[in-house]
């Protein structure tokens, strides 16, 4: 269990939400609190052929666009979007190192760390987004392992509803990693 004090440290095992670090994408690493610990919202994107993460569990997120000022404006807009959570009233904690994407390697994502004040009411868009689930931050923990595709063995995490890897396990990676930084 993850309790208030450790959320309350974890931004001291970030960076600050103004360190862009060259990134051209955001995702939204929503927490929801929860009785001395908390869950997090995973998204499952439709299948689609022109869509590099096609059918993939992923975090809502997206390219950064020229009316965006900030990569925060970003991750508002786009979280907004494809899940209808309004983040204006969340306090953003701060955000993990950016990540590149394998198949895009020109796509940096910076994730922000964002701490939910209540219970959101979902609206997913239906043109991006199949389906979201809650996964409890301990869950994520102990799900970790390896997979098999068709192109070889990858870490992963396997959730009751999907698997994440790639791009979105290396972020939840580091926010395990963070997590356990602000426990010390």
């Amino acid at each position: 269990m993850v309790s208030a004090e450790v959320i309350a440290k974890l931004p001291t095992a970030l960076k600050p939400v103004s360190d862009e670090q060259g990134a051209n994408a955001a995702v939204s690493l929503l927490l929801k609190p929860r009785r001395g610990d908390f869950d997090l919202l995973l998204v499952k994107r439709v299948e689609n052929p022109s869509d590099t993460w096609s059918g993939q569990m992923a975090l809502p997120g997206g390219k950064r666009e020229p009316k965006d000022v900030s990569l925060k404006d970003t991750v508002v807009r786009e979280t907004l979007e494809e899940t209808g959570v309004a983040l204006c009233q969340c306090q953003f904690l701060g955000v993990l190192g950016a990540v590149r994407s394998e198949p895009k390697p020109d796509f940096k994502i910076l994730p922000f760390v964002v701490l939910l004040k209540d219970e959101p009411k979902l609206e997913l868009n239906k043109a991006e987004l199949e389906t979201f689930i809650w996964v409890p931050y301990e869950e994520v923990v102990q799900s970790k392992c390896m997979v098999e595709f068709s192109f070889g063995k990858v870490p992963a995490y396997i959730f009751a509803d999907g698997v994440v890897w790639g791009v979105t396990y290396n972020i939840l990676s580091e926010f395990v990693k963070a997590v356990e930084a602000s426990q010390k």
